[in-house]
């Protein structure tokens, strides 16, 4: 990716690779982008102006932070990574996680009294059909995300007489309706706090300028967005709470999204950062790994590049290395997005200013057609600014994210049973992969349709793969084991009827059963 100018007297575009127009020289191109960033800063102090005067210090350090991010954009020359500097994984990069050792009891509590549990609680509901923050869509037995979490975590205090806190990162999206939500937990034994990531504006594809008339957010919520999880760093740090629990002797934080169902506080990680099994060099940042599958491939990966380990996305990859990426022999692991990370190095990187994360370019077009820029960062790419980094290898339990209805489908069937807000899968499961579940877009993908296809969902302990394409419903106590495939044409219905066992069968066409 690289800015390069445009000579119509537009600020500029992101092209691929060095292609140069045959005016363009090296002045002409830093003109133009000290052009460009002078130009949003203008936009931007004038989008202040709009504000009232008590909002305006802490919304003028927030823009500081966009036009910093988008400073360093329009820089950004050449492809994002140079390929060819990949080194092979060193031995010790990624700890297995069968060979950590789990911490005596009487340990525990001194332990967890050193951690802080956070959640990536800024996503909508909307890709599954829902209003209103996805932490707060049921997904077993009438539980939101949320109410598993809060129960996780009372369970850890109740148990071990801890204090461990639960921090949710909240987007201007989803902070009102958490706030209200979380009142209902007052009686819990578990500290709730919320901090809210940044604001930015949106910036048009075609002259690099915010596309808000001011800052009232609630008015044109399209013009906004929030920043990605890379934001986390400097808005904890802001909100005041990564000082307090530095001073309350809390010494790491657990971070992960709260639509991951797998991402429970590990005790036996936990001794090895804080406990027993404590390295002699302390590990600064942790990144939960899992192995690779097909299913996989678009997940980033971790690499070795310029003697430190970090996180490579696939909007990183130069295009003819995609399939590289991809490939499950060359990289084996992919991010889960489970992290452990130090508090005082967070603090420190901050204060260091040392803290460089890739930026990542997402395109999006607006309702009215206006083609905007959001430019991100990825809570993970902070690896390379930690001392002693290290991955670890977790069982595929640890990563059991809720993105479809086809994971819904998984997480509320008997695969799982629910202990203490924790899904375990159950024992009759001979093997512990998930099985492969595939929903036609059209007819599953909003949660109540999805729900209204199911008079309960099926048992699918004996399942390995379902694909479901088209009008199908499934009638009670339908079984399904093997490969089953179910497709119904257009025009056509297909219901499944009530106590029917699908063994490694495929079922076509038209099956209508109509009330007598």
């Amino acid at each position: 990716m690289r800015f390069a100018g445009h000579a119509n007297g537009r600020c500029g575009s992101k092209v691929r690779g060095h292609q140069r127009a045959p005016s363009d020289s090296k002045e002409f191109h830093e003109v133009t982008k000290r052009d460009a960033l002078r130009l949003l800063e203008h936009d931007v102090d004038r989008l202040l102006e709009t504000t009232e005067l008590a909002r305006q210090p802490a919304l003028k350090a927030e823009m500081g932070r966009f036009a910093d991010l988008f400073g360093r954009f329009i820089q950004e020359e050449g492809p994002a990574l140079d390929w060819n500097k990949i080194q092979k994984l060193p031995e010790n990069a990624v700890m297995n996680y069968s060979n950590l050792k789990a911490p005596k009891n009487e340990q525990i509590r001194n332990m967890l009294d050193k951690l802080v549990v956070i959640k990536l609680n800024g996503g909508l509901g909307t890709s599954m059909g829902c209003h209103g923050p996805k932490s707060v869509i049921p997904v077993r037995s009438d539980l939101t995300f949320l109410d598993l979490t809060v129960q996780q975590i009372e369970h850890l205090n109740k148990t071990y007489d801890a204090n461990v806190p639960l921090v949710l990162m909240n987007s201007f999206n989803t902070d009102e309706d958490t706030e209200k939500i979380v009142r209902k937990y007052k009686g819990f034994r578990v500290q709730i706090h919320t901090f809210n990531q940044s604001c930015f504006p949106r910036i048009s594809r075609e002259h690099y300028l915010p596309v808000a008339k001011d800052f009232e957010i609630e008015k044109d919520m399209e013009a906004w967005y929030p920043p990605g999880h890379g934001d986390f760093y400097d808005t904890f740090r802001n909100s005041g709470l990564l000082k307090k629990f530095i001073e309350e002797g809390r010494e790491y934080c657990f971070l992960s999204n709260i639509d991951n169902l797998g991402a429970t506080v590990d005790l036996s990680i936990l001794n090895k950062l804080v406990g027993e099994e404590r390295a002699t060099t302390p590990v600064e940042f942790v990144m939960e790994v899992t192995d690779k599958t097909r299913a996989d491939v678009k997940g980033g990966t971790l690499i070795q590049m310029e003697n430190k380990l970090r996180l490579l996305e696939i909007a990183q990859v130069p295009p003819e290395h995609v399939d590289d990426f991809k490939s499950v022999k060359t990289f084996k692991f992919f991010n889960t997005n489970n992290i452990w990370a130090n508090l005082a190095a967070i603090d420190r990187v901050l204060r260091e200013r040392t803290l460089n994360m890739e930026i990542i370019v997402n395109n999006k077009t607006l309702e009215n057609g206006t083609r905007v820029i959001q430019l991100e960062t990825a809570v993970g790419a902070a690896m390379k600014c930690f001392d002693g980094a290290i991955g670890c290898n977790v069982p595929r339990s640890r990563f059991l994210p809720v993105k479809k209805s086809s994971d819904l489908l998984l997480v509320m069937s008997n695969l799982y049973t629910l202990k203490n807000g924790s899904l375990v899968m159950s024992p009759q499961r001979m093997f512990p992969t998930t099985p492969l579940v595939k929903l036609g877009e059209n007819h599953f993908s909003k949660v109540k349709e999805f729900l209204g296809r199911f008079a309960n969902i099926p048992d699918i302990i004996e399942l390995d793969h379902l694909t479901v394409s088209g009008d199908v419903t499934f009638g009670r106590g339908v079984s399904l084991r093997g490969t089953v495939i179910i497709i119904a044409n257009h025009g056509d219905r297909i219901d499944i009827p009530a106590g029917a066992i699908l063994e490694n069968k495929i079922v076509s066409g038209n099956m209508r059963i109509l009330d007598h």
